[in-house]
């Protein structure tokens, strides 16, 4: 079995031992149901010592028997649906290095054992619409499960699964009263693994951010925003591993924006916790920013490139720039690798959940006044911030230093984005507008900042001893089509910045 990646949705049912099955044609849509298709299967399931994987609701197998057998990972992925990645069978207790990289950023360095065994006798019954489609599967399953490590008593149970083929959801709300009139009901165990455990089923982790009221405290704000950029990160990761195209940029942003909201909130925190983490946490993002920027800045230069006259275009010049770049990238995404494994990045994974779900306050008083008031105040400080940056960047423009202060301006419109960003639930419109004035100032002066990066590049490329020929004419090309784009970019910042004087919550 090749591995594949599929998103599975469906309902589980307990029953008894000698309930008969429901009667399929009284089920709205079903026209008639295939023959039972008998297989037995035996699956060992594992997890970290502390259940690290349960507790987010994931779960890990090994199954021989049945059309798929090999390695199961199951991950969460909405109302009665999970995500499926499957691996070949291999061999027992080695789990493919492919499953590892999807469970990395959960188990952070723990080891994964067995938990569990579980035979199961299934019968699946193929259920089919009038014009012969197959609109689902119908399973009726007897598990016997054996838990290790002293977790638990050997127990047996039946259980049913509808899971979907063909058909949308609602189908699960037609086959109810069939279900109920065969005495089964909706189970209380969302895997198997769940019901084999027993007690010994850890509470689930909260994976939803608290949701931030108009009325409600201020801390609210910052729990709910952080909690959804500790989402990104989680998936995101494995994409990072397997090199999913742009996962390196949602997962640096996703970074920089919980550093960014941290740092506007950052009196209604303790200052050791929160300063730690944006120490943390701009560590992360410049490491995913080295592989980013160089991808950016080869796509910028190769299309630069192109659009210069053939004989540059493909001359020596381009492969010289082609490496120089690569090569670039390739150090950043191996080190940017190097990163996702190591303790300290566990360690902020962890260390942001936990503020999630416990907001160090500095006062318990002043976190919890509502957060409309202060949450105004202090996404309005960034917006001051930013008026002084514009101002700085007017007094230095025509010297060595106005690259410098636009790149400031940048910064402190990239902080009142996303300060802006975590209030548009409390302060709606408003906050809308703040937040697209941040982006579009960060937007033209990012473009600008590549230019600046760009052209310094092209400089170093120019001088150096052992360039191909032609090399510096190219540069030298490059560089000019650079600084006229530098120049309409200064002119579209000043444009935005009249625009923007003064925007306040």
């Amino acid at each position: 079995m090749a591995s594949r990646d599929t998103t599975e949705t469906e309902r589980k049912y307990d029953t008894g031992p000698t309930a008969r099955l429901p009667v399929f044609a009284a089920i709205a849509g079903v026209d008639q149901a295939g023959e039972p298709a008998e297989t037995f299967l035996e699956a060992v399931y594992y997890d970290t010592a502390g259940l690290e994987l349960a507790a987010r609701g994931i779960t890990l197998r090994r199954r021989t028997g049945g059309f798929d057998q090999g390695w199961h990972l199951k991950l969460p992925a909405g109302p009665d649906s999970r995500r499926e990645v499957q691996a070949p069978l291999g061999q027992p207790d080695h789990v493919p290095a492919e499953l590892l990289d999807h469970l990395a950023v959960f188990t952070r360095g723990q080891e994964l054992s067995a938990v569990a065994r579980l035979s199961t006798r299934r019968a699946t019954y193929r259920l089919y619409g009038s014009a012969g489609e197959h609109l689902a599967d119908f399973t009726d399953d007897r598990v016997h499960a054996v838990p290790l490590r002293n977790l638990g008593p050997e127990t047996h149970w039946r259980e049913w699964e509808i899971e979907l083929v063909q058909a949308a959801p609602e189908l699960f709300t037609a086959a109810q009263p069939a279900l109920e009139a065969a005495g089964a009901v909706p189970s209380t165990h969302a895997a198997k693994l769940a019901r084999a455990l027993g007690q010994a089923w850890p509470a689930a982790r909260s994976v939803v951010p608290r949701p931030a009221r108009k009325k409600g405290p201020v801390r609210d704000v910052v729990a709910s925003y952080v909690g959804a950029q500790i989402n990104e990160l989680l998936n995101h990761d494995a994409g990072v591993r397997h090199g999913v195209p742009d996962s390196v940029h949602q997962m640096r942003s996703a970074a920089r924006r919980t550093r960014s909201v941290l740092r506007t909130y950052r009196t209604l925190f303790t200052k050791d916790a929160v300063v730690g983490l944006e120490r943390d946490l701009q560590w992360l993002g410049r490491i995913l920013g080295r592989p980013r920027d160089a991808e950016v800045m080869r796509e910028r230069i190769l299309a630069n490139l192109h659009a210069l006259p053939e004989a540059q275009a493909s001359g020596p010049a381009l492969g010289q720039l082609e490496h120089e770049l690569g090569t670039a990238y390739n150090t950043g995404y191996k080190r940017a690798l190097a990163t996702l494994d190591s303790a300290r990045y566990y360690r902020i994974l962890t260390a942001l959940e936990h503020f999630r779900d416990n907001p160090p306050v500095k006062s318990k008083s002043k976190a919890s006044k509502p957060a409309r008031k202060t949450s105004a105040r202090l996404v309005n400080n960034a917006a001051r911030r930013l008026d002084r940056a514009h101002r700085a960047a007017r007094k230095a423009a025509g010297t060595a230093g106005y690259d410098a202060a636009l790149h400031q301006v940048r910064k402190d419109a990239k902080r009142l984005r996303h300060a802006a960003e975590s209030v548009i639930i409390i302060h709606g419109k408003r906050a809308r507008v703040l937040e697209k004035t941040g982006r579009r100032i960060q937007s033209v002066l990012g473009d600008h900042q590549d230019t600046v990066v760009a052209r310094e590049l092209l400089h170093r490329l120019a001088a150096a001893p052992d360039q191909a020929a032609g090399t510096a004419a190219v540069s030298t090309a490059l560089t000019e089509l650079e600084a006229k784009t530098a120049a309409k970019t200064e002119a579209a910042y000043r444009k935005l910045r009249k625009k923007a004087r003064g925007r306040r919550l």
